[in-house]
């Protein structure tokens, strides 16, 4: 049972990476502009505030000292009071009288009057005046006793909307820059997992390249301490495959070559019996009957394996063909009438490969269709985006769901073919079209014909310029 991991690990390696950079910025870039903002919004506001404390203490000291005299004029004392940044005053004296040039009683918070006039300490308070943002001061005073006035207190009101546009603009230039901050590591992120990622990316192209059959492909060294195990490492495991691969390739031609010359003799000594036919017994000619047709099978059997040992360790051209006429030249030297089908799209397509071995794939299908399929009846060609289908279809029993894939595999051959009798091959035929297919950057697959009974072969090239 395959194990479910988290979320994002089923992400891309590049998505992962370009992720990890982006959130990291964009943490990077959200601590910078809140602690940025809030150091210069608590610096500013600090700073507005103790210097209209100042001017308010300064303020009120000039109020205090003009209570002295027996009935001073507080409108005219509030003209003459210095303001700070459009800051406005207010008195209270006796019993709800105030005494102001701009400001209401209603303008003041009740809470900071309130504590005014409980206690003799001075209070401040941050609150919103008319939608504006303000910074309002109160002092109980201490009149003197010429003074007609008992009770005084005094208020002065700064605003903060300065302060606040200020603010305002500095967070925009945050987020800009936050913005910013994060569209540079996006950046990083791509530069970093380009870097990261192009030697996996060159490993699984050459990982392809040998599936395709070029097993003399190898990486180029590299200068990275921490990439050069891995590339010496696959290079290694390149060669080692290589040496393999051509090892058991030769075996095998040199064995099917040993065997061709015994067959050979057998065969010679199996014409002479045959010029003499007439003279031997029913039983015998029986007999030598069999003997020919194993032989024949056991021809097949060794060509085929010559093939093979051929595809997987001999050189492969790389010519441009054209399908279409392939196709028609095959299906000319061929025996019986079968039906050729092309599409508009697929008229003189192109692919890059060896003309033989396609060829050789086109007969092996034609060739497999008539031992199993009661011959074929009809060759599609058949274009699909950057590839180009060749089908052969057939009348025959069809291939069974289950054998679709292992068809394909050597030695192997469908359930028709197992029967007594069925046919002379081996299993190497259709081993054979995957084998060349392969090596072509294509595959080979089998279905079965829709409403109908029969098998539908396909081989799958990719068009000259798409491999």
């Amino acid at each position: 049972m395959k194990k479910r991991g988290l979320p994002w690990r089923r992400l891309p390696l590049r998505t992962r990476v370009i992720g990890a950079f982006t959130l990291g910025a964009a943490v990077a870039a959200l601590v910078l502009v809140v602690i940025t903002y809030g150091l210069s919004r608590q610096s500013m506001l600090q700073q507005r505030e103790e210097s209209s404390q100042r001017q308010f203490f300064a303020n009120a000291r000039q109020v205090q000292s003009s209570l002295r005299a027996e009935d001073p004029d507080l409108t005219q004392l509030l003209e003459s009071l210095p303001s700070l940044s459009g800051s406005r005053s207010i008195v209270r004296t006796g019993d709800e009288t105030w005494t102001s040039l701009s400001l209401t009683p209603n303008d003041l918070p009740i809470p900071l009057v309130t504590s005014v006039l409980e206690f003799s300490e001075a209070k401040t308070m941050r609150y919103r005046l008319d939608n504006e943002p303000v910074l309002a001061f109160g002092l109980q005073l201490r009149p003197s006793a010429a003074s007609t006035f008992n009770e005084v207190a005094y208020f002065e009101v700064v605003p903060l909307a300065e302060v606040e546009n200020t603010l305002e603009s500095l967070a925009l230039i945050l987020l800009v820059g936050g913005a910013l901050t994060v569209l540079v590591g996006v950046g990083i992120g791509l530069w970093a997992s380009g870097g990261l990622l192009r030697p996996l990316t060159e490993i699984s192209d050459a990982a392809k390249s040998i599936a395709h059959g070029r097993f003399d492909t190898r990486l180029e060294e590299v200068s990275d301490p921490d990439l050069d195990a891995l590339v010496s490492s696959f290079n290694e495991m390149a060669a080692a495959m290589e040496t393999r691969i051509t090892r058991d390739a030769r075996f095998s031609s040199d064995v099917s070559h040993e065997l061709r010359s015994p067959l050979m003799t057998l065969r010679a000594s199996i014409e002479v019996m045959q010029h003499r036919r007439e003279e031997l017994s029913e039983r015998t000619q029986q007999a030598l009957d069999l003997l020919n047709d194993e032989i024949i099978r056991f021809e097949n059997l060794v060509q085929d394996l010559l093939d093979l040992s051929r595809s997987d360790s001999g050189p492969m051209a790389n010519d441009l063909v054209n399908i279409e006429e392939l196709v028609k030249a095959t299906l000319d030297s061929s025996d019986g009438d079968i039906a050729l089908e092309v599409s508009a799209a697929a008229e003189g397509v192109l692919v890059m490969g060896d003309k033989r071995r396609l060829a050789q794939v086109l007969d092996n299908l034609l060739r497999n269709a008539e031992k199993y399929g009661n011959g074929a009846t009809q060759v599609s060609i058949i274009a699909t985006g950057r590839a180009i289908e060749i089908a052969v279809e057939d009348d025959g029993p069809g291939v069974a769901p289950s054998e679709r894939e292992l068809i394909f595999e050597r030695f192997t051959r469908g359930a028709a073919a197992r029967k007594r009798g069925a046919g002379d091959g081996a299993g190497l035929g259709l081993a054979l079209v995957d084998e060349h297919a392969r090596r072509h950057g294509g595959n080979a697959r089998v279905e079965g014909r829709q409403g109908r009974t029969g098998a539908r072969f396909i081989v799958s090239l990719p068009k000259a310029g798409h491999r």
